[in-house]
């Protein structure tokens, strides 16, 4: 069976820091294209960071660049986001996606995956 499970999320003050992770399994996760996407309650989901399949390339939207850093353990098959300076317009339901495609580029748009994982909650208090 093919799944991605986050895990991370939580209750954090502004200013703080939270780290996400991904678990794979039932894939080859050293051929599939991640991503970090997140949504809150009414809204579209929205791609925040993406990582190529050896993690050369790294995307970010430009709401988490220089603060949120992407990065990924093929060995572990597990993904990670580190989240930095984090404010109440951070919170929100964070997944974690993935797409076995060897050779495809990383991208944003939430389309593109089709393995997602349950959603991690992430709660930024002012």
């Amino acid at each position: 069976q093919v799944q991605v499970v986050e895990s991370g999320g939580g209750l954090v003050q502004a200013g703080g820091s939270l780290t996400l992770s991904c678990t794979a399994s039932g894939l080859t996760f050293e051929d599939a294209v991640m991503g970090w996407l997140r949504q809150a309650p009414g809204q579209e989901r929205e791609g925040i960071s993406c990582i190529s399949q050896s993690g050369a390339n790294l995307y970010y939207a430009n709401s988490v660049k220089g603060r949120f850093t992407i990065s990924r353990k093929n060995a572990k098959n597990t993904l990670y986001l580190q989240m930095n300076n984090l404010t109440p317009e951070d919170t929100d339901i964070y997944y974690c996606a993935a797409r076995r495609a060897r050779f495809a580029d990383p991208t944003l748009h939430a389309n593109f995956y089709n393995i997602w994982g349950q959603g991690t909650n992430v709660t930024v208090s002012s």
